[in-house]
């Protein structure tokens, strides 16, 4: 008669040795992927088990997506730092986790001073099987109507608050950050009322919003 394998155990935190750092579920994490010239990937731990000395942990994990492993590939409007949280879910080797990461809402990322290497955001939910996304639109910006790119020069015009590419508008990204007003070509006629207004001494009213440092 076949021995009976032990059962395993379910653990709440485990120490990942070669990185010194210990994961619990719920934490995004950096993989080791099967070829080495790829990035990292990138996932959400679900659970955490081992067998019943405490050895040979594995790790269930949900997925995210880059872009370009998405079924649409990269678009122009994809951040470099975009996952897409995915319906598939795997189980690895605790001994492939190469590093903790943080994985952002869209706006959270937005909002961060600088972005370092383990930092990454989310704005969808992917089916890895259909390619289908959801939400299936977001909101979208300038004269090309594309949704935001956080890593994208853009600047505000200051009557309607719409947002637009220097390139969108024949600027460039110099000429952009030097603007003091900027009005879009259809609040224009507005914008030449208030520049000849002597009682307009507002300086530097121009919104701009730079590509974020990087740690």
């Amino acid at each position: 008669m076949a021995k009976a394998k032990a059962p395993r155990r379910t653990l709440d935190s485990y120490t990942v040795k070669p990185i010194n750092k210990i994961i619990k579920p719920g934490d995004c994490v950096l993989l080791r992927p099967s070829d080495p010239s790829t990035p990292s990937y990138v996932a959400k731990i679900e659970r955490i088990e081992s067998d019943g000395r405490g050895a040979n942990a594995r790790v269930h994990v949900r997925w995210y997506y880059r872009p370009e492993e998405s079924i649409g590939g990269r678009r122009q409007f994809h951040g470099s730092k975009e996952v897409f949280l995915s319906d598939h879910y795997d189980t690895q080797s605790a001994d492939t986790i190469e590093g903790k990461c943080t994985v952002h809402s869209f706006k959270s990322y937005t909002k961060l001073d600088a972005v370092g290497n383990d930092d990454f955001f989310c704005r969808f939910e992917y089916n890895s099987t259909t390619g289908a996304f959801d939400p299936d639109r977001v909101a979208v910006y300038c004269k090309c109507e594309m949704p935001y790119n956080p890593d994208d020069l853009m600047v505000q015009c200051e009557i309607c608050s719409d947002w637009f590419h220097p390139a969108c508008i024949e600027m460039s990204a110099e000429e952009a950050k030097r603007l003091d007003h900027f009005f879009c070509e259809n609040c224009s006629s507005e914008s030449q009322k208030k520049l000849q207004n002597p009682h307009n001494t507002r300086q530097s009213d121009a919104k701009v919003e730079t590509k974020r440092r990087r740690r």
